[in-house]
């Protein structure tokens, strides 16, 4: 009996981000879990390389806080701190400044925020951050919305990844204008994409890949689930399923069904 090799495993292109390397697509929120070992656990089972940290939220905990950057910096990952809950472009700024001076990093997940409810981003006060920043060496991943003007006014400015959200903070409600996120993907077909915001699921995040996004970026859904670990595993196989799928071509939708075996030289007639 004649043993078929199997075809050869398609080795994955790294998702590159101002100039670095990584292979993981998915990058994961630290809040909310039941327990530091949970968190850690979650974690080690997405295999992300990126975890991101609210340095307002850390400074609150004091001393508590320092056992926490501590805790993340045993994993061996890149830490992403944020600028969540700013209202301003100074506040925002300030927040980036001390966050690189305590955690020795340039990068910095941009948030400004307009509306406390809803957590919208303030666009224009983003932009007028990302400026600031930009000019004064700072690597900025914004939180945006799908808006494409302000997409071309980040990129013009200096920002080489984008991120628009899927739906508002921590409610779950997936990819909710998914042709605004396809036209995004198509305008900017050479700009790093991350979804951030909005999943609550992981079909929610392997969409997202479907449409061609780079990554996402999601922390309720994983912390707030029933087992962390377990969903923070599932996500991250959702978003290789996605990626794969991507890469491979997807088979465009038809209107008549259309026979997989073909009815010529069936014996029935």
């Amino acid at each position: 009996m004649n043993i078929i090799d199997p075809a050869p495993v398609r080795k994955e292109t790294p998702l590159k981000l101002y100039g670095e390397e990584f292979h993981s697509r998915l990058l994961l929120g630290t809040a909310q879990y039941p327990s530091p070992k949970i968190l850690c656990d979650a974690v080690k089972a997405s295999r992300t390389e990126i975890v991101t940290i609210s340095l307002r939220r850390e400074n609150a905990r004091q001393k508590e806080g320092r056992k926490f950057i501590d805790l993340i910096g045993s994993l061996d990952v890149r830490l992403l701190p944020n600028t969540a809950g700013c209202n301003s472009v100074k506040e925002a700024v300030a927040t980036a400044e001390m966050a690189r001076e305590l955690f020795d990093t340039p990068w910095i997940k941009l948030e400004v925020i307009a509306n406390n409810d809803t957590l919208q981003p303030d666009l224009l006060g983003l932009l007028g951050a990302a400026r600031v920043l930009l000019r004064d060496g700072f690597k900025v991943l914004p939180y945006m919305t799908e808006d494409l003007s302000i997409a071309e006014k980040l990129i013009e400015a200096g920002c080489e990844v984008l991120m628009p959200w899927g739906a508002p903070i921590g409610t779950g409600q997936g990819l909710r204008n998914p042709e605004a996120l396809k036209t995004l993907r198509a305008y900017f077909p050479d700009i790093p994409l991350i979804i951030d915001a909005g999943i609550g699921a992981p079909s929610h995040a392997a969409l997202a890949m479907e449409f061609g996004y780079d990554a996402i970026l999601l922390n309720t859904a994983v912390a707030k689930a029933h087992d962390p670990v377990t969903m923070a595993k599932a996500f991250a196989l959702a978003i290789d399923a996605g990626r794969n799928a991507h890469v491979a071509g997807l088979m465009e939708p038809r209107d008549m069904a259309a026979p997989s075996t073909p009815i010529a030289g069936t014996p029935f007639t």
